[in-house]
């Protein structure tokens, strides 16, 4: 992990596609994860959501990103590049600024960002099967201040 903090933006309607590009990628990298979704199709969501979601990001070219519902102060998407930058945690730690809850659904084989997040102070609440055509279970986790 690096020393210094990340420089964390708002996402700007130029930053969707590499936003997508990253979510895609670590689709292809991850084995268990069917890749359901096209770049493209990732994108139009991003897209879709964009008015709607605070989205951040990091690096420029976008190396990681983070999505959340501002009123439900959800988690819906957070991925990074690369990983063991501290990019995860300063993306949680400004989520955290200013609510007393945050949830978020990982997926159940991704033990690792189970960990990372329980780290982070975020507790398991739950276990399901996702809404198709989404076929990973999904284990929903918890923050309160």
């Amino acid at each position: 992990m690096t020393d210094a903090a990340p420089e964390i933006r708002r996402a700007e309607r130029a930053d969707i596609p590499a936003c997508a590009a990253v979510a895609s990628d670590w689709i292809l990298e991850t084995d268990w994860m069917p890749g359901l979704h096209s770049r493209e199709e990732l994108e139009g969501h991003i897209r879709d959501a964009f008015d709607t979601r605070e989205i951040w990001v990091i690096g420029a070219p976008v190396a990681a990103y983070m999505s959340v519902d501002p009123v439900a102060g959800h988690i819906g998407a957070l991925y990074c590049r690369t990983r063991g930058q501290g990019w995860g945690k300063a993306f949680l730690d400004r989520a955290k600024e200013g609510r007393d809850h945050l949830s978020l659904n990982t997926h159940a084989p991704n033990e690792a960002a189970q960990r990372f997040y329980a780290r982070e102070g975020f507790v398991e609440v739950g276990r399901r099967m996702p809404v198709p055509p989404e076929i990973v279970k999904e284990v929903r986790m918890e923050w309160r201040r």
